[in-house]
């Protein structure tokens, strides 16, 4: 087996930073009570200026007051790690969030898909710095050890070989043993995991508490300590506040995006896709507004979902200024990707079909675009109709129907017709009141045009033009 850690040092202020239309401003979290506020951590922008974490609020505003505060909040670092982990899902079933700071996955079995470790952790990086979390990444037989070496560490992958060289460099205070033990450790001398796996074990369970024998066992892979592994959700339910009101629907954009991206990351980590969804808008002083965005079809492409929505926001009626978005999706079907030729011969500026026909339908309304359905009906002028938004499989008729049915039979009226097949016999509609006896015949007009006619059941006349073939 083979382990990865993800380290997000960083989470909860990435988490607020990926929100903010300019995150290069300086800007910094708050923690603590009220009348000691302090600065949980600050970006680097406000790094610049002087800020840094653990200042009071006070001394940091007296240093500089141009820079933005935001409440540091647990619930919504958790909420992060959460996607984070969700992302993370695409890449291994066994996937962690048990480690602090951080998210261990599983990906020895990943490699035959993703390729290489090389190639695997290239794609992650680049999808993490897309999503805006800063990171670091580690690779070790077990999980365990990838996390503390993530301590120091950006980028190495270790094997089963190099594993103890490399845990022995790690220093004993960030090796992840609780601070009392570490403390002990440092006093007797002890200042590199390398020393500390040289003790005796006798020792070590005398001096130190029960944990800390098995935990070192873990890091070199010598004893498996149980994970609680991540399962995604079955819905997703994410939500922006705003520390002002918005009254524009282009200002609702940027965040906007955000959701739909996170809502694409998280279907992609579960392989499925969403058929409907609903954008619920906060507003202050009245009821919350709802546009609500279905699909004919399921759909997970974080550039469609956002342009469908964006149309049906343009279109909608908000009473009042907005103070925050909220998405949620609760049908989450499988996903199938649409087949393509392997020799397409489509420009790279075509739109397929699917994504033009939602786009038109955000933008004209529901009941502007219509597709056609097979319908379970015999009667030719029955056979087909509007396409519902759940509909039945039906079987198409196996016999051959023209491809132009005419709105209403007429007279045709050939001197020399030929018969190329049938007749075909259709009975139905007794039970509705639209009752037919029809032979229908497949023939050939003197112009050599192939028609599809009929006649009364039982009769060779008159005929009665219905559809033309191609």
């Amino acid at each position: 087996m083979r382990w990865v850690c993800l380290l997000l040092p960083q989470l909860a202020l990435d988490g607020v930073l990926r929100r903010q239309p300019m995150p290069d401003q300086p800007l910094a979290l708050i923690d603590g009570p009220v009348q000691r506020r302090v600065l949980h951590s600050v970006n680097p922008a406000a790094r610049a200026l002087g800020l840094r974490p653990g200042q009071s609020l006070a001394a940091a505003q007296a240093i500089n007051a141009g820079f933005t505060s935001v409440a540091f909040d647990a619930k919504d670092a958790a909420h992060w790690r959460d996607l984070v982990a969700a992302w993370a899902y695409r890449f291994s079933s066994q996937v962690s969030t048990q480690f602090s700071h951080a998210i261990v996955l599983e990906i020895g079995r990943s490699l035959k898909l993703f390729g290489p470790w090389p190639r695997l952790e290239a794609q992650m990086r680049e999808e993490l710095r897309e999503m805006g979390f800063r990171h670091r990444l580690v690779a070790a037989p077990n999980p365990h050890a990838a996390r503390v070496l993530a301590n120091v560490h950006d980028g190495i992958g270790l094997t089963d070989e190099s594993l103890l060289t490399g845990l022995g460099q790690i220093p004993v205070e960030r090796a992840g043993l609780d601070r009392e033990t570490a403390v002990s450790l440092s006093r007797m001398g002890l200042r590199h995991l390398r020393q500390v796996f040289e003790l005796p074990r006798d020792s070590i369970t005398r001096r130190f508490p029960k944990t800390v024998l098995p935990y070192l066992d873990a890091l070199r892979g010598e004893m498996t300590l149980p994970l609680t592994l991540y399962r995604p959700p079955d819905v997703f339910d994410q939500r922006m506040e705003f520390d002002h009101e918005i009254e524009s629907s282009q200002a609702l954009l940027f965040p906007l995006r955000r959701l739909t991206a996170d809502l694409a990351t998280f279907l992609a980590g579960r392989d499925g896709g969403v058929q409907r969804f609903v954008l619920v808008l906060e507003h202050e002083r009245c009821e919350d507004s709802e546009v609500t965005v279905g699909l004919l079809a399921p759909e997970r492409a974080a550039a469609t979902l956002f342009e469908l929505t964006r149309g049906r926001l343009e279109q909608a009626r908000v009473p009042a200024p907005v103070r925050g978005l909220r998405l949620l999706a609760q049908e989450l079907p499988p996903f199938v990707p649409a087949s393509r030729d392997l020799f397409d011969a489509r420009s790279q500026q075509a739109m397929p079909w699917p994504q033009l026909r939602e786009r038109l339908r955000a933008r004209l309304g529901d009941d502007a675009v219509h597709g056609l359905a097979i319908r379970g009906d015999h009667r030719p002028e029955r056979a087909w109709g509007v396409e519902a938004p759940v509909q039945r499989e039906t079987a198409p008729p196996s016999l051959p129907r023209p491809g132009w049915l005419l709105h209403q039979p007429i007279p045709l009226r050939d001197h020399a017709l030929t018969v190329l097949a049938g007749p075909e016999r259709i009975e139905s509609g007794w039970w509705d009141g639209f009752e037919v006896r029809r032979d229908y015949y497949l023939v050939e007009t003197s112009n050599g045009q192939r028609a599809w006619a009929y006649c009364v059941a039982g009769e060779r006349g008159p005929y009665m033009l219905h559809g033309w073939f191609a």
